[in-house]
């Protein structure tokens, strides 16, 4: 009886591991095939003639009531209109929805008598419906981002570092609806 020898069976698993590094990159690049880029020249709806930048263009955000909704309401108009501001002839609305929740992550002694918080996170929340003109529901969606920041001991400080992550968290929650109100628009177009 013979032993193995071993540079053949070196070989024999170096190529099983190139085979199976060769279907795992096969499968990569077949499943990227399905995805269809945001920024692509294809109308994100079946029925629609406009490119995608000019069909998310065409969404009229409707007022809302507070500070950071506001800031988060801005944004989105300006993701949407690519700068260009709100359409004068929508062909969706967006009821938008924010609410906001300021928690202290931690609290430490710092030469203090008391527990005081140092730190503190910010967490928005967007609700939303997508309509389009004839009022009909297109999407409806939840985001949530939360955003950290330092509470300082003087007063004014803490709430402009409040201030300011909220305004940090409005910027990243209007990005996600931006990318989910595009997702959603493609997945309605699929559907007609």
């Amino acid at each position: 009886m013979s032993l193995p020898d071993p540079v053949k069976s070196e070989a024999a698993r170096l190529r099983g591991r190139l085979a199976v590094c060769g279907m795992v990159a096969a499968l990569a690049l077949v499943s990227a095939c399905t995805v269809r880029p945001l920024y692509s020249s294809q109308p994100l709806s079946a029925g629609s003639q406009l490119s995608p930048s000019a069909e998310l263009a065409s969404i009229a955000i409707k007022p809302v009531g507070t500070r950071y909704a506001q800031q988060v309401r801005n944004n989105l108009i300006f993701a949407f209109g690519q700068g260009s501001g709100e359409p004068a002839s929508p062909a969706y609305t967006l009821d938008l929805g924010v609410t906001e929740l300021v928690e202290s992550a931690a609290i430490v002694q710092v030469q203090t008598e008391e527990d005081e918080p140092t730190a503190g996170t910010v967490t928005l929340t967007a609700n939303y419906v997508l309509r389009d003109t004839a009022g009909t529901v297109i999407a409806v969606g939840k985001r949530s981002v939360p955003s950290s920041f330092d509470r300082p001991l003087q007063e004014y400080a803490a709430y402009r570092a409040q201030i300011d992550a909220e305004n940090r968290a409005a910027r990243e929650l209007a990005d996600f609806l931006r990318l989910s109100i595009a997702q959603d628009l493609a997945k309605h177009g699929k559907k007609a």
